[in-house]
């Protein structure tokens, strides 16, 4: 058996009922070990197989590792928790990717690369190898938000062979068990401050005769989930953020009277509809301060040097101190309609009017008592954060999220 002090690279491939495959794949890759003359291995992580591939995989000279949780993610892991090698070069046992061109990916690794992964839109898409709506809809939308929000150096983040050092993603404690694990992979490892590269890869027809493991729309909408909410900032703030500068202005706008857009004529109405977007818009801003606050402290999430900056001048008393006043405001207003409403001995108003007074009043109420709350709720996430792994992320290279 090879020690584990002399193995420098280890290729995982996940397996589920691949015997069509599986073969061909680790012939490839043993091909590959031999001709660059690396001391490697060839695993298969098994998920369950009911159609002979773990025999075939031994058979053919690979190492058969069984993962009996389900799930793409989960047989992964498994694979690379039993991978011997310093680095680690994972890909799909269905024969859609050449396992005897690896060369690139060994080149970054040991030119000091943390994660490298394939683009198969650099490298060359097969006809028939890729969906039409997976090449031109799904990766090339899926790809651009992971670029926007992480400051992501791949171009095509969801390709299936990737290379990596073994003890950097070690220290990532990946979790999730579907397709997405693709998406956690790249993500922590750009919000850590892995070095990330990418190399050409060519996608060829899967030698499969029947259909693949991965659900278009399902799999795909985990993908976006899983980006969304290891960013705060684009899920949260930056919507919050338009809902109240939208509202504010609208609001601002329609304080001295009626607003005309040409025939189109905005009043009390347009005024409540504002109030709803403030305290919407203060809503999601809240919600993005409290889950980067309780993912850093959880180790989730990096800790943000900005961030914590913010949080420590932003403190419980100066929150309940903007809060007090805000409702204070709101009382003044609603105090102010109160007595214009008695001057009238309670009867008729002119609506128009006091809504003018009533709307922005309500609007600082709620948005008073939910600042307020919101400081305490902050200051009880920053105690002590028992139990926290935090790591402070690379400012130059990854945005606040």
């Amino acid at each position: 058996m090879i020690g584990q002090s002399v193995v420098e690279l280890s290729i995982v491939m996940p397996c589920l009922n691949e015997a069509q495959t599986v073969v061909h794949c680790i012939e490839q890759a043993r091909a590959f070990l031999q001709r660059a003359g690396i001391e490697g291995e060839v695993l298969i992580a098994d998920n369950g197989s009911t159609d002979g591939s773990q025999e075939l995989a031994t058979a053919a000279g690979a190492r058969v590792v069984e993962v009996r949780e389900k799930g793409y993610g989960s047989a992964l892991m498994g694979g690379i928790a039993a991978a011997r090698g310093q680095f680690v070069i994972m890909g799909d046992a269905d024969a859609s990717y050449d396992f005897s061109a690896l060369d690139d990916f060994v080149r970054e690794l040991r030119g000091g690369a943390d994660v490298v992964m394939g683009n198969r839109f650099r490298g060359g898409i097969e006809p028939g190898a890729m969906p039409l709506h997976h090449r031109y809809l799904g990766n090339p939308v899926l790809s651009g938000i992971g670029r926007a929000m992480f400051n992501s150096p791949a171009g095509d983040f969801h390709c299936g062979l990737r290379g990596f050092r073994k003890a950097s993603i070690d220290t990532l404690a990946l979790q999730t068990t579907g397709m997405e694990f693709a998406s956690e992979m790249l993500v922590k490892a750009l919000l850590r401050g892995l070095v990330v590269t990418e190399v050409p890869t060519k996608l060829t027809l899967d030698g499969r005769s029947r259909p693949s493991h991965l659900r278009s729309w399902h799999d795909g909408w985990r993908h976006l989930r899983f980006l969304l909410i290891y960013n705060p900032r684009w899920l949260f703030f930056y919507p919050g953020l338009a809902l109240l500068t939208f509202g504010v202005v609208l609001m601002v706008a329609l304080l001295p009277g009626p607003v005309h857009l040409g025939a189109i004529r905005l009043d009390e109405n347009s005024l409540l509809y504002a109030g709803v977007c403030v305290l919407l818009g203060l809503q999601c801003i809240v919600f993005s301060v409290l889950t980067k606050t309780f993912g850093a402290g959880a180790g989730l999430l990096p800790v943000d040097p900005r961030f914590e900056r913010f949080l420590s001048a932003a403190t419980l008393e100066r929150g309940l101190l903007l809060g007090a006043t805000l409702f204070a405001l709101g009382c003044l207003g609603t105090a102010i309609a109160f007595f214009r409403w008695g001057g009238t001995s309670f009867g008729n108003l002119d609506e128009s009017a006091i809504a003018r007074l009533t709307v922005p009043s309500v609007t600082a109420l709620a948005a008073g008592v939910e600042i307020a709350f919101a400081s305490f709720f902050i200051s009880i996430l920053r105690i002590g954060r028992v139990g926290a792994q935090p790591y402070v992320r690379n400012e130059s290279t990854t945005p606040w999220d």
